[in-house]
């Protein structure tokens, strides 16, 4: 009888300690957040995202005194892959992502990133830390005269999913100095260009279906590019979305012979911003690695926009 005692009151210590191992074990799966951190390099002319667990930077926000904005390298979320190119043989004027329009009073914003058309006037972090960081670029576009005739700021936020997606939330603003005439174009606005070259396995579906160049020019919500990434054992795959609110929704999108991508707003005709008027168009990114993932896209898509 004594010995039963003892092992019948063990029983509730050793339940105890089982649940508290066993809770410990799960509490920093439950507590696990992505942070992410903003770091500005000493020169004040680029800044960089990293996230908690890795040890490269994730995104580099270029913003040059003299030269037009833009992300490069974009990582994939392990950190191991680069998604970008910057000026690459066959497009030098490409870099990386970047907007640039191709038409505005009869400049070329898009072939030309250089100190004679873009002027920086801000480069801003908003939120530093946390599970979500924000930053702001503000460019003055310049005109043959070296006047500004319109301010272009980029607002990015930057998150990322549970399942180690990236989100990259774009809002950008041209406002009009002078009354801004952008005439009809093939391409110009936002713009990828991914690391291709010849013998690189690579892929793009819209969201009606079409895929790669049968996709150019056609009118989609979303295109979806996939891509042989240098030390990733599977494609890295960036998503492009328009938003319902955009003018000429949903746009026509380009897609270059060697996979650069992009809605072009002039590709359907010539549009304008009357002087002291602010134009808004947003577009959202989702970054992540495999195949296209039609189901994950989709989700995104109805969260970002509200719509079905």
């Amino acid at each position: 009888m004594v010995i039963f005692h003892k092992m019948h009151s063990l029983k509730p210590i050793i339940f105890t300690n089982l649940l508290f191992i066993f809770l410990g074990s799960t509490l920093p799966l439950i507590e696990a957040k992505n942070i992410l951190t903003i770091k500005n390099d000493e020169s004040d002319e680029n800044l960089s995202v990293f996230v908690s667990g890795v040890d490269e930077a994730i995104i580099t926000q270029n913003a040059k005194l003299g030269f037009r904005p833009y992300l490069h390298p974009i990582k994939s979320p392990n950190g191991k892959g680069t998604l970008t190119q910057f000026s690459p043989g066959h497009h030098k004027h490409q870099t990386g992502l970047y907007w640039g329009m191709t038409r505005v009073n009869g400049r070329d914003y898009f072939h030309n990133p250089d100190s004679k058309y873009w002027r920086r006037k801000a480069l801003k972090v908003e939120i530093r830390t946390g599970e979500q960081v924000k930053w702001t670029t503000v460019y003055e576009m310049l005109d043959e005269d070296g006047k500004a005739q319109m301010i272009e700021t980029q607002s990015w936020t930057m998150s990322m999913t549970n399942s180690k997606e990236i989100i990259l939330d774009l809002e950008w603003k041209g406002h009009a100095n002078k009354t801004i005439i952008i005439s009809k174009y093939n391409y110009g606005g936002l713009f990828l260009r991914m690391p291709w070259k010849r013998g690189v396995r690579a892929d793009t579906i819209n969201s009606e279906g079409n895929k790669n160049q049968s996709g150019e020019g056609k009118s989609a919500k979303w295109v979806d590019i996939g891509m042989q990434i240098k030390n990733l054992d599977t494609d890295g795959r960036m998503t492009i979305y328009d938003h319902p609110d955009n003018d000429g929704y949903p746009n026509l999108w380009r897609i270059d012979g060697q996979f650069g991508i992009g809605p072009a707003s002039s590709r359907q005709g010539t549009w304008s911003i009357k002087k002291g008027e602010t134009k808004i168009f947003k577009h959202l990114l989702l970054i992540y690695s495999g195949e296209h993932d039609a189901k994950l896209i989709e989700n995104k898509w109805k969260e970002w926009s509200h719509s079905e």
